[in-house]
C-alpha cells in the first residue's frame, strides 16, 4: 500500500489495496497517517457494496446519520447511515437521492449543528463522464497565507453556519426563508479553529450563503466575509477529484471546504456517501 501525493497542497490516492476486503490495523494507520498529511484521500478502482461501504467507514469512527433533506425521506431505509446523492428519479417521479444536478457551491458538511461531522466518505456507483467534478479547498493553508489585517479581524470572532439550507440551497423541510442574516438559524462556531490532533490553524466556514459574524453590522459582516472566501477559495488551494466510477473518496469534513460543479440532467450520477460523526465542540 502506498500514497501518491496529488500535485496540489492536498489530495493523495492510495494504491494497493481492496477496501472490500479485511483491513489490518497497519493498513488503518498508513489510511490514517496519510489522511492527517493529505485531507483528501482516493482509492480508485473498488466495488463496493453498502455494507462494504459502512464497515470501512467505521474504520474511522462512529458514524452519522444523514442531514435533513428536501423531501423528509430516507433514501435507503435498509440502511439509514447511506445518505444518497443523486439527480436520478424513480419511475413514479421520486428522487432516489439529494442534490439533484446543479452545482453545490463551496461548503463543509453539517457543520450547523454544534458537533458537526468530522469527515465524509463518497462512493460512485454511476457518473457522467468528464462532469460533476467534485473540488477541495485547503482550509490550513488558506489560513496560513491570511492576510495579517483579515487574521486580526477574525480573531475572537463567531460565525452562524445555515441550518436552513442545503448545499445546493435548497430549503430543508420545516424551515421557512430569513430575510435578515442575523435571525439565521444554524450552530455559532468560532471562524478559525484548531485541529486537535495535528494542533494546526484553519478557516472554518461552513456556507457562504445566509452566514454571519456575530457582532458585526450586516454590512461589514458581509464586507468581511466575502473578502475571506475570495481569499480561502483561490485556485492554489485546491484540487480537483475527476469522477469515474469506483472512486472511493474520504476527506476531513473540518479542514477542507469542498463543491461540485453542475453537470447535464440528461445524465444519471448515483453516489452513496456516509459521514463520520464528530467528537468534540468546535474549539478556536
Amino acid at each position: 500500500m502506498n500514497l501518491i501525493n496529488s500535485s496540489a497542497s492536498l489530495g493523495g490516492e492510495i494504491i494497493g489495496i481492496k477496501i472490500d476486503e479485511k483491513l489490518t490495523k497497519d493498513h488503518i494507520d498508513f489510511i490514517n497517517t496519510s489522511w492527517d498529511e493529505r485531507l483528501v484521500l482516493v482509492f480508485k478502482n473498488q466495488n463496493v457494496d453498502d455494507k462494504t461501504l459502512i464497515n470501512f467507514s467505521k474504520n474511522f469512527g462512529e458514524l452519522d446519520p444523514p442531514g435533513p433533506n428536501p423531501y423528509g425521506i430516507t433514501f435507503l431505509p435498509e440502511f439509514p447511515e447511506i445518505n444518497v446523492i443523486s439527480n436520478v428519479k424513480s419511475k413514479e417521479g421520486t428522487p432516489i437521492g439529494n442534490l439533484g444536478d446543479g452545482e453545490a457551491v463551496w461548503h463543509a458538511d453539517m457543520t450547523y449543528q454544534e458537533i458537526p461531522p468530522k469527515a465524509g466518505i463518497l462512493y460512485s456507483l454511476e457518473v457522467p463522464k468528464n462532469q460533476g467534478n467534485t473540488h477541495f479547498a485547503n482550509m490550513a493553508l488558506a489560513y496560513e497565507e491570511l492576510p495579517n489585517a483579515l487574521k486580526s479581524k477574525i480573531e475572537g470572532k463567531k460565525l452562524i453556519h445555515d441550518s436552513a439550507h442545503n448545499s445546493a440551497g435548497m430549503l430543508r423541510k420545516g424551515h421557512s426563508e430569513i430575510k435578515e442574516p442575523s435571525e439565521t438559524p444554524g450552530a455559532r462556531h468560532p471562524i478559525a479553529i484548531t485541529d486537535q490532533k495535528t494542533n494546526k490553524k484553519f478557516l472554518f466556514l461552513g456556507r457562504r450563503p445566509h452566514a454571519y459574524i456575530i457582532g458585526l453590522d450586516i454590512n461589514e459582516s458581509e464586507d468581511l466575509l466575502d473578502a475571506i472566501w475570495e481569499h480561502a477559495t483561490q485556485e492554489k488551494y485546491t484540487w480537483t477529484q475527476k469522477w469515474e466510477k469506483g472512486d472511493l473518496l474520504m476527506w476531513k469534513n473540518l479542514n477542507v471546504l469542498h463543491k461540485r460543479d453542475a453537470f447535464d440532467p440528461s445524465t444519471r450520477r448515483v453516489m452513496h456517501r456516509t459521514q463520520i460523526k464528530g467528537e468534540t465542540k468546535i474549539y478556536a
